[in-house]
């Protein structure tokens, strides 16, 4: 798929199917690309999508499979979006940075893919602002999840999860206690079994029982 220059080719871009549940148009909102007028298409589609369905096959849709609809609170930024974002202090990385990560049409100074999205999940959510520990989320991320990167959020428990071709796991949270609560290649603070016990209470594993298709059209 060629560059965005018209509608047609945005629309058809939107419409791209990602995963089971997603599709291209959900990720290519920002609020710094809305307010202020820039265009946040990317340059190089193709990997765009290729990063972005990993992210959602892999990542994504067993949240779904298992807690139910999430919330998209923000995914992919191309250049200048992300670059206005950085120079303007709107929580966005450097360009370089963000490489692999918001910029799903980037590699990094590695020559690695990737792509990240910020979620949050409602049905642990609600418990978070009861006063759930957010690691236990976490953890659960990390037990059932092929290997991302985390970083939490005090509101809501959102996190950014994100896919990288280097597969490397990391839990960061601006969340107490801050800082890296895993770091690439580490081995876990806490054991299996003390993991297990904190989210012991959690749906199953992909439990979410949707609508078969009939046989016919499979």
């Amino acid at each position: 798929m060629r560059a965005v220059s018209s509608f047609a080719m945005l629309e058809k871009l939107g419409r791209v199917r990602l995963s089971r549940h997603f599709h291209m148009r959900e990720f290519l909102y920002s609020e710094i690309a809305n307010f202020h007028g820039i265009p946040n298409f990317p340059e190089d589609p193709e990997m765009a999508i290729a990063a972005g369905t990993r992210l959602c096959t892999d990542l994504l849709d067993p949240l779904v499979d298992t807690f139910g609809p999430i919330t998209l609170r923000g995914s992919y930024r191309n250049a200048a979006v992300n670059g206005f974002g950085n120079a303007k202090g709107m929580n966005c990385a450097m360009n370089a940075s963000a490489a692999a990560h918001h910029r799903w049409d980037a590699r990094d100074g590695a020559g690695h893919a990737g792509a990240m999205a910020c979620v949050s999940v409602p049905w642990f959510a609600a418990q978070y602002e009861a006063g759930r520990d957010w690691r236990d989320l976490a953890w659960w991320i990390h037990d059932h999840l092929p290997p991302c990167a985390l970083w939490f959020f005090p509101k809501r428990a959102a996190f950014n999860i994100g896919w990288h071709a280097a597969g490397a796991r990391t839990i960061s949270s601006y969340i107490a206690p801050k800082g890296k609560l895993l770091a690439a290649g580490a081995v876990p603070g806490e054991t299996a079994g003390e993991r297990q016990a904190r989210h012991a209470d959690f749906p199953p594993f992909r439990g979410i029982a949707w609508p078969e298709l009939p046989e016919r059209w499979r």
